[in-house]
């Protein structure tokens, strides 16, 4: 798959030369050429130098053909602004954006754009929402027979109940994060744009897991 990374510091770097290991294309964004440095001289990713929120930037880096965009620069403004012109002028529907204020994280969350405050962040936490989500499991247990790994649904499931979802996918919520705030799914909880689902789901189902789920719903649930 391709993806776009925008900032090319600490974290983008990490997240583009690991991307990269596991076979996929990168390009990554950044305004200080000398940035592109962290990345080392193996990396065969694009290098575009530019603002992250600029459209022409975007189209240089291959936004059109990306599967993911990633903001991770070291401002709020620059990253939220990248993130919304990838997710509202150029469609990209796997988007994640670097906050360092909480409050404002838990705002975005709300537009339906997955942000982390960075207290919190870590690259692993942004190949979660860039990647399909069975590649980057949160545990298994020892057996290797049940795994929790983070799904995320269509936007057709939006307002179906996580119990109905259950009995359609054959799988348990863990639990789901709503605007920065871990919760256990109650009787009556209802998926909602923008929530991060944990399920629970044997190793052998996981593929037909995922497909259902990241699939449009099925007209008859």
């Amino acid at each position: 798959m391709y993806f776009v990374i925008m900032g090319c510091g600490r974290v983008g770097s990490a997240l583009a030369l690991s991307l990269e290991q596991q076979g996929h294309e990168v390009a990554v964004i950044d305004q200080d050429e000398a940035a592109f440095r962290r990345l080392g001289p193996s990396f065969e990713g694009r290098r575009v130098t530019g603002l992250g929120f600029d459209r022409d930037t975007l189209i240089q880096a291959g936004i059109r053909d990306t599967y993911a965009f990633a903001a991770v620069s070291s401002g709020d403004n620059s990253n939220i602004l990248a993130a919304r012109v990838a997710r509202e002028t150029f469609d990209v529907e796997h988007v994640v954006a670097r906050i360092y204020d909480p409050g404002r994280a838990e705002i975005y969350q709300r537009l339906g754009i997955p942000t982390v405050a960075t207290v919190r962040w870590t690259s692993d936490q942004v190949l979660r929402r860039l990647l399909p989500q069975g590649a980057v499991p949160t545990h298994t247990d020892p057996s290797g027979r049940i795994m929790l790994t983070e799904i995320p649904p269509h936007s057709s499931w939006v307002g179906t109940s996580l119990r109905r979802m259950e009995e359609a996918a054959g799988a348990r919520v863990g639990y789901l994060t709503r605007l920065g705030e871990g919760m256990l799914p109650a009787v009556d909880t209802v998926f909602q744009e923008g929530d991060l689902v944990q399920f629970l789901v044997g190793t052998d189902r996981l593929t037909a897991v995922e497909a259902l789920l990241t699939s449009p719903r099925p007209h008859d649930l």
